[in-house]
């Protein structure tokens, strides 16, 4: 959200902490305050199962989920140069991947979610799961409700952080009773973000919306950590990577993942950099202004096929200016 910088109104008197910085309290401070009181998330999905010392409390979802949060473009940039197409070496039965982008993906149909964590959970049954994470997040709230899911599983639950556990990914990270990271790897913590429009009333209402999320992802990160919550908040508000030394050091993870547990796939990083460049460019319009739908239909247009998904084949015959396969959509953003 942007920066509030409206003058308080003439004759204002500062109250509480405000008073004791010289600077009166803003008329749209209050009215933000009174909203997040009556917008308190209502539903909490799962019931604790697990000992609360060894994992952080559940999180609150919304009751009605009129909104999806998203990850910042240059979140996703810095994925696509550090950590695309980073996989583990050797995968057991009792492992879920979660590569790529937190909820459903329109661009290719897979995405990580509540639903298919579930349906993993409950095939490898009662014994102790894996976890290799590589993903830049994307909507902060399926990312909520697989950290729920993961940490009702009555047995231990290992997360390794193979590439990136950025935004919604990082609070994924949080469910596991040990965190493991490689060197070369991070773990980004930010406050959530999500797409509005509107006039001052309707900010305000998604400010107030989003505080309590925020507020209860900083309360899993200290609880996870250790460390103090205003700390907490000052890092989620700096948009905070952390490398696998600092994850550690700062509590974030438990120990070094040696480097010949990971590889990289270059086949499978050339083409999550070309999805990503189609989430760059959906970000961009919708910041021009368009619906998240009205975005994805001029992509495809542009694109010339019907479907969304990366692997459509190109329309046989296509003529030079005809942009109906994805590989000359991707040359002319590149250019």
């Amino acid at each position: 959200m942007a920066e509030d910088t409206r003058k308080p109104t003439q004759g204002q008197k500062p109250s509480g902490e405000e008073a004791t910085k010289g600077r009166p309290e803003l008329v749209g401070s209050r009215e933000l305050n009174s909203l997040v009181k009556a917008q308190r998330p209502r539903g909490i999905i799962g019931r604790v199962k697990n000992d609360p010392s060894t994992r952080p409390g559940a999180l609150p979802m919304p009751a009605v989920k009129k909104v999806s949060a998203f990850t910042p473009a240059p979140v996703i940039e810095r994925w696509n140069a550090e950590a695309a197409g980073i996989q583990a070496v050797e995968i057991d039965d009792n492992v879920i991947t979660m590569f790529g982008m937190v909820g459903e993906d329109f661009w290719t149909g897979d995405g990580i979610t509540a639903k298919k964590t579930t349906a993993q959970l409950r095939a490898i049954g009662g014994r102790p799961v894996e976890v290799h994470i590589n993903s830049f997040g994307g909507d902060m709230f399926e990312g909520i409700a697989i950290y729920n899911v993961l940490r009702e599983h009555p047995y231990d639950v290992t997360i390794k952080v193979m590439g990136i556990a950025a935004s919604a990914a990082s609070i994924i990270t949080m469910a596991a009773d040990t965190v493991e990271i490689s060197a070369a790897s991070f773990i980004m913590i930010h406050n959530c973000a999500v797409f509005a429009g509107g006039n001052r009333h309707d900010f305000l209402e998604a400010a107030a919306f989003l505080e309590p999320f925020d507020r209860a992802m900083a309360d899993v990160y200290a609880a996870r950590t250790g460390l103090d919550a205003k700390a907490i908040v000052k890092m989620m508000d700096d948009e905070t990577y952390m490398s696998g030394s600092q994850a550690i050091e700062k509590g974030f993870a438990d120990k070094m993942m040696s480097a010949d547990k990971t590889k990289v796939d270059d086949a499978a990083r050339a083409k999550a950099r070309d999805v990503n460049d189609l989430r760059a460019m959906e970000l961009q319009l919708v910041a021009s202004g368009m619906t998240r739908s009205a975005a994805r239909d001029r992509i495809n247009k542009i694109k010339g096929t019907p479907g969304a998904a990366l692997d459509t084949a190109a329309t046989p015959g296509a003529g030079e200016d005809d942009w109906s396969g994805l590989t000359g959509l991707m040359a002319a953003i590149r250019s």
